[in-house]
């Protein structure tokens, strides 16, 4: 099985979208250079992040898939002969939008989209105002480069995604990611916050035998006013035994670029068989809310 060179692409956004996407393909350029096979953007990489206040007026910044955006990646995965994976802002239909990654192929096919499936309600990520929860399930892709899933941000933070997507065959899940401080609390919270970021994608990594590609944006956003929000960069790709094989700065741009070998997702799975190993028979109630009457019975 071969080695395949991932390229993460994290850095600011401005105000303007034509401008940010230009950004995103030099960097991805920058990325191919230095030898990348499969790109990957950050999430909502068109824009500051707008989800830190409710305004319909945001609903502009929409496009279709395919559109604009694909269009530009699928040019550049077809001249260059690299998978893309690439956020987007979709507009579905006329009030029908989603947070959304499309999966462009080293000949520029469109193979398909993930739509996020777990939408934040928090203080300036107010996304479920924004997005519709996603209707695509979890899914993987035979690129030409390997077998990848993609799960987007907040979807980070829920084991049955990550295990869902390796069992539909991906060997490298990535998430598009846009994650960050609250200023005030990173004094007291910030460092907590990041390690149980990176802690809890490390750990879809050693459950499914499989490697992790996060990549973050970085800058000070104020989009909305006030305090705005820190992004705290840090983009990481984790191998299937959980170790971080490269990380990107907390404050700066940066083209993260590491080789992975894919035979390690066999050699992994085999020696630590957790897939092998599950109970499936006995996992009924994760489809259950809550297992109620449990804690009842408990003397």
């Amino acid at each position: 099985m071969p080695t395949v060179t991932l390229g993460l692409l994290q850095h600011a956004c401005t105000p303007d979208p034509a401008a940010n996407l230009d950004r995103a393909l030099a960097l991805a350029g920058t990325a191919i250079e230095r030898g990348a096979r499969i790109i990957c953007t950050q999430e909502l990489f068109r824009s500051p992040y707008f989800c830190q206040s409710e305004d319909h007026a945001n609903f502009a910044l929409a496009e279709p898939v395919p559109g604009p955006t694909t269009a530009a990646f699928q040019a550049l995965a077809r001249r260059h002969g690299v998978v893309a994976v690439v956020s987007v802002f979709e507009r579905r239909a006329a009030g029908l939008y989603h947070n959304a990654a499309a999966v462009i192929d080293a000949d520029g096919a469109l193979l398909g989209i993930y739509r996020k499936m777990h939408i934040p309600d928090d203080p300036l990520y107010y996304e479920k105002f924004y997005f519709t929860p996603g209707d695509t399930g979890f899914k993987a892709w035979a690129t030409r480069h390997g077998k990848i899933g993609v799960l987007i941000c907040w979807d980070q933070w829920y084991p049955e995604a990550a295990r869902l997507t390796a069992l539909a065959g991906a060997e490298i899940l990535f998430y598009p990611t846009a994650i960050g401080w609250h200023p005030r609390e990173k004094a007291r919270e910030g460092t907590a916050q990041v390690s149980a970021w990176e802690t809890v994608q490390r750990a879809h990594a050693v459950a499914n035998g499989c490697f992790v590609a996060a990549v973050n944006r970085v800058g000070h956003e104020r989009p909305a006013g006030g305090a705005g929000l820190e992004f705290w960069g840090q983009s990481f790709v984790a191998g299937p035994g959980g170790q971080v094989l490269a990380r990107a700065a907390a404050d700066r741009e940066e083209v993260l670029v590491t080789t992975v070998d894919l035979a390690d997702v066999d050699t992994t799975r085999t020696h630590w068989p957790f897939l092998r190993d599950r109970r499936i028979d006995a996992y009924g109630d994760l489809t259950k809310r809550f297992a109620e009457g449990v804690a009842d019975a408990i003397p």
